[in-house]
């Protein structure tokens, strides 16, 4: 006789991580959340309210090889964070306010406490962003995840008003590029990160450029949430475009909201690199091109401003606690060279 257990997939590990999990996912229900947890499906009424042309805008991500780096220190109270704050920084950079989030749990061998944490972290992140977490689903599939592996993905759901969508289809030569400092690396370039790192560092290692935190520390930092200082910009009419530094770096991503006939004419000194990526950069002996390209090297949010509206920009964004800094402009090309 074989049961299902024994093939590897614990059905009552499941119902105890559902119990565990319920209260924390009840807890971030909005006026929106329509049915509760165990439907088959998540039923979301949105407030139309003063939204005259409602456009939903969607965002799916996973936290790649980050993951890794959370099980080699056995922390799992930071991941699910990193997932939910990364869609919803996809689709507040399109003008849109978060209404609701589902993830997807893969997983070889269920632990419960495990999956707690995980899911902990998405309920944190949700109640910060003002996000229903309004489903889910947790697989254990021990032949598809080996050993302590385990997956994320996300799905972030939310509206804008058409006549508010942001595009960046009216950035123009002369704009100025602001920047607002990441936490760290996000949730971006972790392949090349733990390949450099764990050659030389376990993650409970303190190279002295890490000012006292540990290697596993340093690369566990949250993917931080632009979302209120993005609804600041906009709700003062100051920006045109706005960029999420992600994978390709700020040459990749700012191309993104770059209209032709412009290019991004970024000074990379204008901002203290923080010390984790020049700790990357020397151990692996990285070429700068490619730090470039992968990292976010200290600066995740890009806004394009009007020229005239940058210190205005610059003082709101201040004043809500951000630290913004000019990092470049933005440069008329020819359409053949772009």
């Amino acid at each position: 006789m074989t049961t299902y257990k024994e093939t590897g997939v614990d059905i009552e590990a499941g119902d105890e991580t559902v119990n565990r999990i319920r209260s924390s996912v009840r807890n971030t229900f909005t006026p929106g959340v329509e049915a509760d947890i165990g439907a088959f499906g998540a039923f979301f009424a949105p407030d139309l309210e003063g939204v005259e042309d409602p456009v939903l805008v969607s965002s799916i991500d996973g936290v790649g090889t980050k993951l890794k780096v959370a099980t080699r220190a056995e922390r799992y109270d930071t991941v699910g964070q990193d997932l939910v704050n990364h869609c919803v920084n996809d689709i507040a950079v399109c003008g849109a306010e978060p209404m609701y989030f589902l993830d997807y749990y893969g997983v070889g061998a269920l632990e419960p406490s495990t999956a707690e944490a995980v899911v902990e972290g998405f309920a944190v992140a949700c109640t910060k962003n003002e996000c229903a977490l309004v489903g889910g689903e947790i697989a254990e599939m021990p032949d598809v995840y080996g050993e302590g592996d385990f997956d994320l993905v996300g799905t972030v759901v939310g509206l804008v008003d058409k006549a508010d969508v942001v595009e960046g289809d009216d950035v123009a030569p002369d704009d100025v590029l602001l920047g607002l400092p990441s936490t760290g690396i996000h949730t971006n370039g972790y392949t090349l990160a733990r390949t450099v790192l764990f050659d030389e560092y376990t993650v409970e290692d303190r190279p002295p450029e890490l000012g006292g935190e540990s290697v596993g520390e340093a690369l566990l930092r949250v993917h931080r949430s632009y979302l209120r200082p993005i609804q600041a910009l906009l709700e003062a009419d100051l920006v045109k475009g706005l960029a999420h530094i992600t994978g390709g770096g700020l040459p990749g991503n700012l191309q993104r909201i770059l209209p032709d006939g412009c290019e991004a004419v970024v000074d990379y000194d204008s901002w203290d690199r923080p010390p984790l990526f020049s700790l990357i950069q020397r151990e692996g002996d990285v070429p700068e091109a490619d730090m470039r390209q992968t990292f976010n090297l200290g600066v995740g949010l890009v806004a394009a401003v009007r020229k005239a509206d940058a210190q205005q920009a610059l003082e709101r964004l201040e004043a809500i606690g951000e630290l913004p800094v000019p990092i470049g402009r933005v440069a008329a090309v020819s359409g053949d060279e772009r």
